[in-house]
């Protein structure tokens, strides 16, 4: 047996700068294993990742740690490569140790220590939604949200970096919006399933950001986590000309009541009437104890005009809509639509629905002449799965992986 162990001192190879490589043995009928960034590289590109290779033999144990903790990494079929899974952090020392034995029996050993350029990009994951362990609706998107709009060149890399697991394997696909498409002006990649989510379950999401190349030479700075869990499967059917709304928990209804919704007949320069209710699938965004609504395009002293502090206050669009607490004439409720656009309810029933609903809850709104765009609010079911696919750099729907344990 023949072991080679290559130290700062002895690598062959680059050292110092943004790559290289370091080998050892090939002598002798050993194997020659080759390590990617070199030995004492100091600027390796996060990007790049660990390449180990043998030739003459196959590899056996590959170790590859950051901070103590062992790298995930991928063995060719053929045993004779080795590649980390993700990027590295920059800024991160790394330590490599790997073995190869040829057939014959002889053995290799190889070492190399490096540390990945430590330039970090300016664009940065702002913020990701669900929040930390929240119970959300069937419905719910994943929102991976930026500081700033990532190049296009990047992300397709940024894609591949997520890591999205679930209890129940579940089909989706990724899209990027812009920030004039995005709910709250950030830029965004967000994840919807094909069909609602399998209620009861838990979803873990990893964005391996850190190490990707965003532009010239600089790469993202940390990798972000989020788990969260899919409650019970609500759903909510409104209907304009029957003024009824039906609250159904895991297929079964659990509550009924008369509503008033958009009495129509504010038709502004954009040819929208504003005074309409939406038709189409919207989700649950946001609670809120008491909202102060006023009419959109309007100010004070224009016909039509009011600012009024509404009571459990559901939202289902950025356009202004909610399932609220009725605060005007209560014979509306159940008879015609009254109201501003908004789904008046009941006193009881609207904080009923207010503590009771998750985000992320499908509410389904139909019989009326203004239709939910998808880009108003969480509208994204109203496209097509196979439109919203078309969004995604890769060009293809993703199934999560199994989430175990």
């Amino acid at each position: 047996m023949v072991a080679v162990v290559l130290g700062l001192a002895t690598a062959c190879g680059g050292s110092g700068g943004e790559g290289g490589t370091t080998a050892a043995g090939g002598e002798d009928g050993a194997p020659k294993v080759t390590i990617t960034p070199a030995n004492g590289a100091g600027k390796a590109r996060p990007d790049e990742g660990v390449t180990v290779t043998s030739s003459g033999g196959t590899l056996g144990q590959v170790s590859v740690k950051l901070k103590g903790a062992e790298v995930p990494g991928r063995l060719s079929a053929d045993k004779t490569q080795w590649h980390s899974t993700w990027t590295l952090q920059p800024g991160g020392s790394y330590q490599v140790s790997a073995t190869a034995t040829s057939p014959k029996g002889k053995a290799t050993t190889a070492t190399s220590a490096f540390r990945a350029s430590r330039a970090t990009a300016a664009t940065t994951i702002n913020n990701v939604v669900p929040s930390p362990n929240e119970t959300v609706g069937t419905g719910m998107p994943v929102f991976i949200q930026f500081n700033k709009a990532v190049p296009v060149k990047a992300r397709a890399a940024v894609e591949k970096s997520i890591e999205i697991s679930s209890t129940t394997p579940t089909e989706g696909a990724w899209r990027w919006l812009a920030p004039g498409e995005s709910f709250n002006g950030l830029p965004s990649l967000v994840f919807r399933p094909k069909h609602p989510w399998a209620p009861h379950q838990r979803v873990s999401v990893t964005v391996h950001y850190a190490g990707v190349k965003i532009g010239d030479n600089v790469f993202g700075a940390k990798d972000v986590t989020r788990k969260f869990k899919i409650g019970d499967s609500h759903t909510v059917q409104v209907n304009a000309r029957t003024d009824k709304l039906v609250v159904k928990k895991n297929g079964r209804t659990v509550r009924t009541w008369g509503v008033s919704l958009g009495a129509g007949g504010d038709v502004q320069s954009d040819g929208v009437d504003h005074l309409l209710t939406t038709s189409g699938v919207h989700l649950t965004m946001d609670h809120s104890r008491l909202e102060r609504m006023r009419p959109p395009g309007k100010k004070k002293g224009d016909p039509g005009w009011y600012d009024e502090q509404v009571p459990f206050a559901t939202r289902i669009s950025n356009s202004g809509e909610y399932i609220h607490q009725n605060m005007d004439d209560p014979t509306c409720l159940g008879n015609r639509n009254c109201s501003h656009g908004c789904v008046r309810s009941p006193a009881g029933d609207a904080q009923w629905f207010y503590n009771w609903s998750y985000r992320g809850d499908l509410v389904t709104i139909t019989g009326t002449k203004r239709q939910l765009q998808w880009t108003n609010g969480w509208g994204y079911w109203q496209l097509p799965f196979t439109k919203w696919a078309q969004g995604s750099v890769l060009g293809k729907p993703v199934t999560t992986t199994a989430l175990s344990g």
